[in-house]
């Protein structure tokens, strides 16, 4: 028996950026809307709060400033050729994705504008592709990061739902489980489920799930926002499809254990469909944190595109498996060696001009709007962070010579599996490229044809060199894991975000947002994503569910 029960307009299940951007826009409606959330109130905001605050944008003032010509023809072929929606349960997921990229190009950036969001000069080029036009990646750069990073995304959101607070527009339920959508002659009305032990833990480590008794809340709209599954790591393998080969043994965490993928069960018994749950999104560049919030956390390197990769033996990555370019392209190749990490092989000159990580907490400078900091940058040496990593990070070997470079390869990752002349052929052949304007290393030709894009030169990409140069060392190898990260599958909803049956008709009173909904439609993205994807998806789906629900 519920010893609490609350009565609101709207209910939204997760406090992530998709569910304050649906409560915001219920509550501007005129709604009262309950915002639910097993996490207490320091993490409000949700994985948003860590991340690097990437946005991608079409035809944006900061792309022509340098000099980047965009279009949404281009956007929707880049798009669609990522996709390769080949299933009927893709029609949702279509549908959305052109929604989303008639957003991207047009009201987007002046909606986030007019709440005082305001983007990095430098648009990145994330996810660079497969070598096909018409294949995976992104023809030209896209990729703008949000001065303040992802708490400057989530801030406008946080800033309108405490002016609603304030209102008594919207409630907020911190320590709140759901365990359970309620329906009635099969229409969502509510959900039920446990108080939590109030917890002072800090945002993102555990929070503890002792129960203190139960709740119901009774809402004529139930906004699911309760984002994915990439911190159940068993989940993660249960879903792991056979396309991308055996599930790692081990993987890096790149979300915190509350990410836990429950709400999805939750929302098939009320009778929604989650569709494409084999679709996800994972990294192959993951760092160990040194300096850990959350158990098992791991840190994505951005990488630039010099870097020599290798697998676990010592072996080059196949062309155009290079740094940056084809996420799961490259995490198909690697699980098919049957080791769960690769390396980067690299210099001091390349750690410095390209090595960046992702999350807001390892960018201070652009987290904290800090122009100091940021300058810093453009001095020797590598970011304070990079170093921190490289001083204290167990995946991380500095050494003089290679013949020490391969013995702590040997040492880090397993005894005598690295061989130091399989490696030193593997970069001498690579450096012979580098003597004259021609050759036929493809990444060496990347690289040279990449910096004709003022950003890469400015900040991103290395004058081409020799590895083997002693005048760009020490040498630096860089254990890479895996590391968890996003469900590109959910709940499958129409274009009202209106969760559907199994039948295709809607749920009544039920709707999802953000990851839970595969960003939009069940998986808008289809088997890849473009980057700067995750966030505006959780603003446009959010959007949508939010103005729907309220209505």
């Amino acid at each position: 028996m519920a010893d609490q029960t609350v009565q609101a307009d709207v209910c939204v299940v997760g406090a992530g950026l998709a569910g304050l951007v649906a409560a915001v826009e219920a509550a501007d409606a005129g709604r009262e809307v309950v915002v639910l959330d097993q996490e207490p109130p320091q993490s409000l905001g949700g994985q948003a709060h860590w991340s690097l605050g990437g946005l991608f944008l079409v035809g944006s003032p900061e792309q022509r400033r340098m000099g980047v010509r965009d279009s949404l023809a281009l956007a929707r072929q880049d798009w669609f050729g990522s996709a390769q929606f080949d299933r009927p349960e893709d029609y949702w997921p279509r549908l959305w994705a052109e929604a989303y990229l008639d957003f991207a190009a047009g009201e987007k950036r002046a909606w986030l504008h007019g709440m005082g969001v305001r983007f990095f000069p430098v648009v990145g080029w994330a996810e660079r592709g497969d070598g096909r036009a018409d294949g995976h990646g992104n023809s030209v750069p896209r990729f703008h990061l949000v001065w303040g990073t992802g708490p400057g995304v989530l801030a406008p959101f946080v800033r309108r739902a405490r002016a609603h607070a304030d209102a008594a527009r919207i409630r907020f339920l911190f320590r709140h489980r759901v365990d359970e959508v309620v329906t009635h002659d099969g229409a969502a009305t509510g959900v039920r489920g446990a108080r939590l032990a109030p917890s002072d833990a800090e945002r993102g480590t555990a929070s503890g799930r002792r129960v203190v008794g139960e709740f119901e809340v009774e809402a004529g709209a139930i906004v699911i926002a309760s984002g994915g599954v990439g911190g159940n790591h068993d989940m993660v393998r249960r879903l792991w499809p056979e396309r991308l080969g055996t599930p790692p043994r081990t993987m890096v965490a790149g979300v915190p254990a509350h990410v836990d993928g429950r709400m999805l069960p939750i929302a098939e018994a009320a009778g929604a469909r989650v569709i494409n749950g084999d679709r996800m999104w994972h990294y192959t560049e993951g760092l160990r944190n040194w300096n850990p919030v959350w158990e098992n956390h791991g840190i994505r390197i951005l990488p630039g595109p010099s870097s020599v990769w290798l697998d676990a033996l010592g072996r080059r990555l196949p062309a155009p498996l290079f740094p940056g370019f084809d996420t799961l392209g490259t995490l198909k190749h690697l699980r098919a060696t049957g080791y769960d990490y690769s390396w980067f092989v690299l210099t001091q000159s390349i750690i410095e001009k390209e090595f960046a990580l992702s999350g807001s907490e390892q960018n201070p400078d652009l987290t904290g709007k800090d122009f100091r900091l940021l300058a810093s940058r453009l001095r020797p040496g590598a970011a304070a962070p990079i170093e921190a990593f490289k001083e204290h990070g167990e995946d991380f070997v500095v050494a003089r010579t290679l013949g020490e470079l391969v013995e702590g390869m040997n040492r880090v990752g397993e005894p005598g599996l690295v061989s130091e002349p399989a490696v030193r052929a593997v970069l001498e052949a690579r450096d012979a490229e580098i003597e004259n304007a021609f050759g036929k290393d493809a990444q060496v030709t990347f690289l040279r044809a990449h910096r004709k894009y003022l950003g890469d030169r400015l900040i991103r990409v290395a004058a081409p060199h020799r590895i083997l140069d002693p005048r760009h060392g020490p040498l630096i190898a860089v254990r890479l894991n895996i590391l968890t990260r996003k469900t590109l599958g959910g709940l499958e909803t129409d274009l009202s975000g209106r969760c559907l049956a199994p039948s295709g008709r809607p749920v009544p009173g039920l709707f999802a947002a953000g990851e839970a909904a595969g960003f939009g439609g069940g998986g808008m993205m289809g088997y890849n994503a473009l980057e700067g994807t995750f966030l505006g998806g959780c603003l446009f789906s959010g959007r949508v569910a939010g103005r729907s629900a309220g209505a």
